[in-house]
């Protein structure tokens, strides 16, 4: 039914556009076909997504799957903070430079702050109008739709929105409507839209997946569901890469796992260093840890592991996802990960759970997947020792 809302929204967008030419060179495979997204944090690749790829990067794998003899590279040129004007000054150096066949534009989040809207389209006019000089096509993208906060009133984002769309209208361009795309999914559940949100304004990996199946039906006229995509791997680069480099390496990590993690390194690595510090969650309730988690970014660790009890309250699901998903939030290095973090299911630790700890569970494993990390579990049948699993899981999981 999502799928279904959402193809007809995006196509009340696109029909009166002209069509692209780009599902013309991605269905050929005859010859490379160069995408890049510029646009600002939501673009760019930070930690709201689990800080490996954003969108950009889904959108090139789904690009892949609609058309496996296509020889597509999608570039990332998303800056945090950025505005029409930031994205004028760098279009050449970091969009143009790469001879795009295609160049998709999502401003409007930091825009709405301080721009006037008269600015803001005659921004995206000239982008489009460079953009078109060098011969790229040019897809327009209204961002996600937020939470309601003084500084990104509703109003004033819906406003920047419909400039997004009366600026493609005069251009005759294609919008990937992803603002609609995510009010669909408001109003039918808002528990549902607010699970595609890592904070007030940024989507998680839940919420890029939808921007990259958005973009792609404006692209192609088809979409692929992401859904079930699963996290990055290898899930520990930094990690292995240090071991196998002989590198020491420093582990900040909840219990169980403060205690077992090095025993379980040195089964593969013998010779290795590990440092473990201990992030304490006895007595602590989630948002305790949540507070803990701000000093995580000014530590120095390789591994981050975290273990967020089951014996910890759902009573509130609104407020579990802000506790949980700023837990992560804080734990990831603000830009591209420099560190990996992974995730602890319980039941990895405890294989029986009760009723109420199984539905705890399974949305911490929601939360988890939609921050785009990695999950220590335990695989189907194995009744082995909390060492054995994590040392197996390890294992898995080598490069």
């Amino acid at each position: 039914m999502r799928l279904l809302l959402l193809l007809l929204c995006c196509c009340a967008s696109t029909l009166a556009a002209s069509p692209l030419k780009m599902a013309e060179l991605l269905a050929s495979g005859k010859e490379p076909v160069r995408i890049v997204c510029i646009g600002d944090s939501i673009t760019g690749v930070y930690y709201h997504s689990g800080g490996r790829r954003a969108y950009p990067e889904m959108l090139q794998l789904e690009l892949r799957q609609l058309y496996p003899q296509a020889q597509v590279t999608v570039h990332n040129a998303g800056r945090s903070g950025d505005t029409t004007t930031g994205g004028l000054k760098r279009l050449d150096a970091d969009v143009l430079v790469h001879k795009p066949h295609l160049v998709t534009i999502m401003f409007g989040m930091n825009d709405l702050v301080g721009t006037p809207v008269g600015t803001f389209k005659k921004n995206l006019h000239e982008m489009i109008a460079r953009c078109r000089k060098a011969g790229a096509e040019v897809l327009l993208c209204t961002q996600n739709s937020v939470v309601e906060t003084p500084q990104r009133p509703c109003a004033r984002l819906a406003e920047f929105t419909q400039a997004i769309r009366d600026t493609a209208q005069e251009e005759v361009l294609a919008v990937a409507d992803c603002f609609a795309a995510f009010e669909v999914v408001h109003s039918a559940d808002a528990a549902e839209w607010n699970l595609l949100l890592s904070d007030t304004i940024h989507p998680n990996m839940a919420g890029h997946k939808l921007f990259a199946e958005t973009l792609a039906l404006a692209i192609t006229g088809q979409t692929v569901s992401l859904r079930d995509i699963g996290p990055p791997m290898p899930a520990l680069p930094r990690t292995f890469a240090k071991l196998k480099a002989g590198e020491p390496i420093q582990v900040f990590a909840m219990p169980p796992y403060d205690a077992l993690i090095a025993p379980a390194i040195k089964r593969l690595y013998p010779a290795a260093a590990v440092k473990v510090s201990t992030w304490p969650v006895e007595g602590q309730s989630l948002a305790q840890l949540e507070a803990a988690a701000r000093k995580v970014r000014s530590t120095q660790q390789d591994l981050v592991i975290i273990a967020i009890p089951v014996e910890l309250p759902l009573k509130n699901e609104a407020q579990f996802h802000h506790d949980y998903s700023w837990v992560m939030n804080w734990s990831l290095s603000f830009g591209l990960q420099q560190w990996d973090v992974v995730a602890a299911l319980p039941s990895s630790a405890r294989p029986v759970l009760n009723a109420e700890e199984r539905r705890r569970e399974a949305f911490a494993q929601r939360l988890i997947k939609a921050q785009d990390l990695s999950m220590i579990s335990r695989s189907n049948g194995d009744e082995s020792s909390l060492p054995e699993m994590l040392f197996r899981w390890l294992s898995r999981n080598q490069p």
